[in-house]
């Protein structure tokens, strides 16, 4: 099953499934108003919405075509976005990009911050940049959408409270990033806001690539055009969404609705490429003394989709323009 949310004219926006094909969609704001509303009854409004996606894409209820651009983010604002940074060739990379050390607890504690949650981006809508020595940077991520997590909930519990999956891209401002952190306080005005991918699917749509908590497929990024990385989500994520899920639940709960983020998609082998500048421009200055590729700037496309084994794009594509202010 894949959710969407329509724009209508409101924040939230209508609820809505995409059919197989990506190219049709049924409202389903007469089930739940929004993604919100469902997730907030999911154990009673879940088997009426598939039953509402089974007849769209058996053709028993009218569809109607679906357009990207007429799509917000599947939650346009959430209760909580939390981000981990699950790939550890990720957080090596970065690190040694602006001169830190990895921490020590690298391979045992995962790393979390808490993003900015009351205004995401569409997956079309344009990447706002107010000043290119800020550095803009793309992260192409997965996600998980929560149920209702309780406190102390364990990494053997968590696969209860997976109710989606999505794709993200987790725009970083990387030139503001040390000055903020030196400070102790971790990111904000280095992360301005996150877009999401036009579908968020439930779990049994990904098949057997959705295993121990980890999505095991490529994650492509397009940039200028040009495929600039298709690296493994599966084997090469250290930390599973389990693993987030027990983690940020050690000291408190989270309503549902609540997202988690994977962190930036890495493989350790080159020929993977990248799903950001900053590991780029970090390899290149490991191999030539200086990095060469420059951060984005107006004018600039990123994509970013998965693909399944059949070649479908599972979450739809995120495509986003850089504009200036």
């Amino acid at each position: 099953m894949r959710l969407l949310t329509l724009r209508d004219g409101t924040r939230d926006g209508e609820l809505g499934i995409a059919c197989r094909d990506g190219a049709r969609l049924v409202s389903a704001s007469r089930i739940a108003a929004t993604l919100q509303a469902a997730l907030d009854d999911w154990e009673h409004v879940e088997p009426a919405l598939r039953e509402l996606a089974d007849a769209a894409e058996h053709g028993r209820v009218a569809t109607r075509s679906l357009r990207a651009g007429d799509l917000h983010a599947p939650l346009p604002r959430a209760y909580e976005w939390v981000d981990g940074s699950a790939f550890i060739n990720h957080i090596v990379l970065v690190r040694k990009a602006r001169g830190a050390e990895p921490p020590k607890t690298l391979e045992t504690d995962p790393l979390v911050y808490q993003g900015g949650s009351s205004v995401f981006l569409g997956p079309t809508d344009d990447i706002v940049l107010g000043d290119v020595a800020w550095g803009l940077d793309f992260e192409s991520e997965v996600c998980v959408v929560l149920g209702d997590v309780a406190e102390g909930t364990t990494r053997e519990q968590a696969e209860r409270c997976v109710r989606l999956v999505c794709l993200a891209n987790d725009v970083t401002l990387r030139n503001l990033v040390p000055d903020e952190l030196a400070k102790g306080f971790g990111f904000f005005q280095s992360k301005p806001a996150t877009a999401f991918s036009p579908f968020a699917i439930t779990p049994d749509e990904l098949g057997p690539a959705w295993r121990a908590g980890r999505v095991h497929l490529p994650l492509r990024t397009t940039y200028r055009g040009v495929l600039v990385g298709d690296p493994h989500a599966g084997d090469a994520m250290h930390f599973s969404f389990f693993d987030l899920v027990a983690h940020i639940a050690k000291t408190r709960s989270f309503g549902a609705g609540t997202i988690l983020g994977s962190g930036t998609v890495s493989n350790a082998d080159p020929a993977r490429g990248v799903s950001c500048l900053a590991e780029r421009r970090m390899r290149e200055t490991l191999e030539h003394g200086a990095p060469k590729t420059p951060f984005m700037e107006p004018g600039d496309v990123v994509e970013i989709e998965m693909l399944d084994a059949d070649g479908w794009s599972l979450f739809g594509k995120i495509a986003q323009k850089v504009v200036g202010r």
